[in-house]
């Protein structure tokens, strides 16, 4: 008599658990506040906004190096969230259990400060963190590290998330084929053991599985080498992608200069130090005699007695007329051009664009890639700030048939001979 358990049964239920699997990893269902915006204008103006201020650190749907934005106003009022983009510290100060719960998970990293975002912009963000570039998991793991533009991701390689969910998910499926396999290999053998059957069909049904045929055989042997020669091939094309990339780069430096004391506590605008940021190509590394305006005076750290090492240090360097010799941290190769002026005081670029939290920075470190793909996302999204330069004027009257704002890539700036002379 046959088992009560019919093959009909298996077959729905592994239907079942396998379209269940993959709804499960397949979607991410987030209710966003019905006060945010979903319109294609507020979307396209938080993107940009995302891009130039929160892309470094961020991605919606992916944890980076700070969580993942999509669904924040299911999770906190919209009101909440705007107070966090705008000043995240202020938020954590208050005492706010999900801010410091936050803050905690990501290793005490402060995100900058964002105050000179408008209300409208933070509305727009939102519209563009809720509903923007909503793409199927599945599907970006087969474009791989391919832009929607058709760039390289800055950093690049084809990310390991995608690769370790598309092996996962093979792995899984495979497992519950086998599964489905014995058990149809199950009731089969029942039913047919329970027929009259020659000497040669028993001694065939009664075989028994032989697992070292199975790791010699072909077959197998051809799988595992693709497995072996795919991940080897993975690991080249990140390897090379990652040539000439020090993101995360923070050199010891002759001397303990803090970032967080200096540009944070007691908010030195950066432009006093780095004296050609708005003039020239570079930024200039400050000289003795600039620290000297306020170390003359200022010998220690908070009121401590007597001279500070680090503060003798400078002390040295002007007695005995020699330069500090700081290491530098951010370093273009000689093939590419970059001018600080240009950016700075045209663009009106802040510093912490590139440069990422400096004013939180005890050792600077590269917090941006720097990469030719990140430069070009840069010029591809940034708008240019045309109102009262009448050098732009024309410009702007030969972009006006355009729906979009006038942006970097309109002006020249993805001609490779703008950064590679």
């Amino acid at each position: 008599m046959l088992s009560k358990r019919s093959l009909v049964g298996v077959r729905l239920n592994f239907h079942t658990l396998a379209v269940l699997f993959f709804l499960l990893i397949g979607t991410q269902a987030f209710a966003a506040d019905p006060a945010v915006s979903d319109s294609d204008e507020a979307v396209a103006a938080g993107k940009s906004l995302f891009n130039a201020n929160c892309k470094t650190c961020h991605k919606l749907d992916q944890k980076a190096i700070g969580p993942a934005l999509r669904g924040i106003t299911e999770r906190r009022s919209i009101d909440w969230a705007k107070r966090f983009i705008k000043n995240s510290s202020a938020v954590i100060a208050s005492g706010d259990e999900y801010a410091v719960a936050l803050y905690a998970e990501y290793n005490n990293t402060n995100m900058p400060q964002h105050e000179f975002l408008s209300d409208g912009d933070l509305d727009n963000l939102l519209s563009y963190i809720e509903y923007g570039d909503k793409v199927d998991p599945a599907a970006q793991a087969a474009a791989g590290a391919v832009g929607a533009e058709g760039e390289v991701a800055a950093g690049g390689g084809v990310p390991s998330e995608y690769l370790t969910i598309i092996v996962v998910v093979l792995v899984i499926v495979l497992l519950l084929i086998l599964i489905v396999l014995g058990l149809i290999i199950s009731v089969l053998t029942k039913y047919i053991d329970k027929q009259d059957l020659d000497e040669d069909d028993k001694e065939f049904v009664s075989q028994k599985f032989n697992f070292g045929k199975v790791l010699k055989s072909d077959g197998f042997i051809i799988i595992v080498t693709a497995l072996v020669v795919a991940l080897v091939a993975k690991t080249a094309i990140d390897g090379l992608y990652s040539v000439g990339v020090q993101q995360g780069y923070a050199p010891t430096q002759p001397i303990a200069y803090s970032h967080a004391l200096h540009a944070g506590q007691l908010e030195i605008a950066c432009q006093y130090c780095h004296t050609g940021v708005e003039i020239g190509k570079s930024a200039n590394i400050p000289s003795p005699n600039i620290c000297m305006n306020c170390h003359t005076h200022v010998q220690n750290v908070q009121g401590k007695e007597g001279i500070s090492p680090e503060i003798q240090k400078i002390y040295d360097a002007v007695d005995n007329n020699k330069p500090i010799e700081w290491v530098r941290v951010h370093n273009l190769p000689d093939l590419a051009y970059f001018n600080h002026s240009q950016h700075v005081k045209v663009g009106g670029i802040e510093c912490q664009t590139c440069h990422g939290p400096i004013e939180e920075m005890e050792v600077v470190y590269q917090h941006s890639s720097l990469t030719m793909g990140w430069c070009i996302d840069c010029h591809r999204q940034t708008e240019i700030a045309s109102a009262g330069n009448e050098y732009y004027d024309k410009l702007v009257q030969l972009h006006s048939d355009s729906k979009d704002a006038l942006k970097v890539k309109d002006i020249g700036g993805l001609e490779c001979a703008k950064c590679h002379y």
